[in-house]
């Protein structure tokens, strides 16, 4: 194998194909990034059986081959080259690197040893990129890091006519979002559901945001169901996770009468300002009034902590306590100068329900996008 690429083309292909394999692996096999250069120029690929990325890029090729190496040092190699055309070659076991007056020489890995990658199948719908991108960034921040219930490390993706909904959940509170779909001549009177780890999908809305729009593959083969993203001939897959999702959609109320309008810039401040005083795992409390909102943090005996910022308050007064961190994923998610938070109800009139969050164009004008983020308050402070 021989060939000669654009060094800026060649890191950025690589950096790619890398970026999905994880830190550590059983298998050393696995961390390899698979290179083919044929007569059309050059497919990277890589594969750890579950997420699988690959793409294409031109290439001068001198003699056709395949060849596998090192992903992360390769990666770590071609983004330090001098600026010069990348020349790669191999001899027998070895990979020879050379860029400018720089030059590295590498060890081959067994390319039978490899897996296959998984063939995309026939496409099942497109998404606006950076709609995409954007509903990605605010949802996935809701998915469990807690790998002992796999179901809610997911993004469920609900395709239906011509929606894409995306719903995450960690029990403690819920993202939605939806987004325009277009399923082409597939005609759909089903829903298909597909749960997607949360950290491959916030990969592909950063590695596929400016791409126009995204292709979608979801199949089924094997008994191994597969999601797939095209865009700009770069593809990721996924294996999808097993299990059924939470019903969590019916939590959301239908209707909230009690809310209040926050500027959503000095709620962010406020809450990180009050919160420096707070031990860890503990709650602010927010109480809305028709003065404003205030917020309150009762640390340990050496600090506590209030501010008052302004806020409208369409309702009764109403006292809950919340995360912070929890409510600062929700704010920062929203992307509107205000927000709305609604306070739902319980049967029980001393234990205030989740709070909605949604985006709010003015003080007067709810937000146009669909984003809803619940939260649920913290009751170890009442």
């Amino acid at each position: 194998m021989k060939f000669q690429a654009n060094r800026d083309v060649f890191s950025e292909a690589v950096s790619f194909a890398v970026k999905l394999l994880p830190q550590r692996t059983t298998l050393p096999i696995l961390s390899g990034v698979l290179i083919h250069a044929t007569d059309t120029g050059l497919v990277l690929s890589s594969f750890d059986y579950e997420v699988s990325a690959q793409t294409e890029i031109a290439a001068d090729i001198e003699e056709p081959g395949t060849v596998l190496v090192s992903g992360r040092l390769l990666a770590e190699i071609a983004s330090r080259l001098p600026n010069a055309p990348v020349r790669f070659s191999t001899d027998e076991s070895r990979i020879l690197v050379s860029c400018g007056s720089a030059s590295f020489t590498l060890l081959s890995m067994p390319v039978e040893e490899y897996p296959s990658i998984p063939q995309v199948a026939e496409q099942t719908g497109l998404v606006p990129a950076e709609e995409f991108a954007a509903a990605v960034a605010q949802v996935a921040v809701a998915a469990s890091r807690d790998d002992v219930t796999p179901v809610i490390t997911g993004v469920q993706l609900e395709v239906t006519e011509n929606s894409l909904g995306m719903v995450a959940t960690d029990r403690y509170r819920v993202a939605v979002r939806e987004i325009d779909w277009d399923g082409g001549s597939n005609e759909r009177s089903q829903t298909i559901n597909a749960l997607v780890p949360a950290r491959t999908l916030q990969e592909v809305g950063k590695t596929f945001g400016h791409s126009g729009t995204i292709s979608v593959a979801i199949t089924s083969k094997d008994e191994r169901e597969l999601i797939a993203f095209t865009a700009d001939k770069k593809t990721v897959t996924s294996l999808l996770i097993k299990g059924n999702f939470p019903p969590v959609r019916r939590l959301f109320p239908d209707t909230v009468e009690n809310y209040a309008v926050v500027n959503t810039g000095e709620l962010i401040e406020a809450t990180r300002r009050v919160a420096l005083v707070l031990e860890r795992e503990a709650a602010l409390r927010y109480t809305f009034s028709s003065d404003g909102l205030t917020l309150e943090a009762i640390g340990s005996e050496q600090a506590q902590a209030s501010e008052t910022i302004d806020a409208v308050l369409v309702g009764g007064d109403t006292v809950v306590s919340l995360k912070p961190q929890f409510l600062l994923d929700g704010l920062g998610a929203v992307r509107s100068e205000f927000v709305r938070i609604s306070f739902t109800k319980t049967e029980n009139p001393n234990k205030p329900g989740p709070v909605l969050i949604t985006s709010q164009t003015s003080r007067e004008q709810a937000g146009s996008d669909s984003y809803r983020y619940l939260l649920q308050p913290n009751l170890l402070l009442r």
